[in-house]
């Protein structure tokens, strides 16, 4: 029998994975709402830091969520997939499931039918929201307000577990809940995201960068401030998207020869026209 969970009932919650995503979700669970929390973690210092922080009430080591009746997944994409496989035997049976992953499609693809055969309601999930680090160490309870939430739920996906996700993400202060599919997730996000990131790791890699003390300002800070990164999340998000990524850096070198191109041969009309348009365009995003 389907259990219809109600928003104002006092859920238990599964976080898997307490770095920076999963523990900061933990303390914003326990800062804003009333719902037991129920920490898992491969490193038993996250664990106890955990319960020292008062993001946790309670610790599963054994992988046994049957009490939980929502479990996020805040591994990286692979590592979800491989939890869950191991571990949807052991739980409640209509539990709602939702990972935290950067990229959605491998995701969805895997566990959708896990979900079906074992019977837990699976959404995918992304918070729009992070840190130039990771780990326990740096996670925020308010890490979420004013972000906004990405899921990608299926046409077959209860009314009843949409209300109850969209009215607790709006408690622990995200700004909005945006629907959408894995492919249109995957795509947006080569470009608002993967792609700033592969540029400002490209873009530090000058050699000036080593000397740039006293000849930069707010536009360097800008540009360099992902570059800062975990490199083993983002080489397994950059792979898994492969298809977009390329796509979209594809895109960037051939803007990026148009600049050369007209500064190389002094084309003033060219590049006044290359900028005046670039200018004009962030100007109506910003309407």
């Amino acid at each position: 029998m389907l259990v219809d969970l109600k928003k104002e009932q006092i859920l238990n919650i599964g976080v898997v994975g307490l770095g920076l995503i999963g523990g900061s979700l933990s303390k914003a669970l326990k800062k804003y709402t009333s719902h037991n929390v129920y920490g898992c973690d491969i490193d038993p210092d996250t664990i106890q830091a955990a319960f020292n922080a008062g993001a946790i009430d309670f610790s599963i080591e054994d992988g046994d969520f049957s009490m939980c009746d929502l479990v996020f997944i805040a591994l990286y994409p692979q590592k979800a997939v491989e939890f869950v496989k191991a571990h949807s035997n052991r739980l409640k049976e209509n539990a709602i499931v939702m990972d935290l992953c950067g990229i959605k499609r491998y995701v969805v693809k895997e566990l959708s039918p896990l979900a079906e055969e074992n019977h837990f309601i699976y959404v995918g999930g992304h918070p729009m929201a992070g840190k130039e680090s990771w780990g326990f160490q740096d996670t925020d309870g308010d890490l979420f307000r004013g972000a906004s939430m990405i899921i990608t739920p299926s046409d077959q996906t209860p009314v009843w577990v949409l209300d109850l996700l969209i009215g607790l993400f709006a408690d622990i202060r995200f700004k909005t809940v945006n629907r959408t599919t894995p492919e249109s997730h995957d795509s947006m996000i080569a470009f608002t995201s993967q792609l700033a990131h592969v540029v400002s790791s490209s873009y530090i890699k000058s050699p000036r960068a080593l000397a740039h003390n006293g000849f930069s300002a707010g536009s360097y800070k800008d540009l360099t401030r992902v570059a800062k990164l975990n490199p083993n999340m983002w080489t397994e998000l950059f792979l898994e998207n492969k298809d977009y990524l390329t796509e979209e850096i594809d895109t960037i070198v051939a803007h990026l020869l148009e600049y050369k191109q007209a500064i190389s041969t002094n084309n003033y009309d060219s590049l006044y026209t290359l900028l005046a348009k670039g200018s004009e365009i962030k100007e109506g995003l910003d309407k």
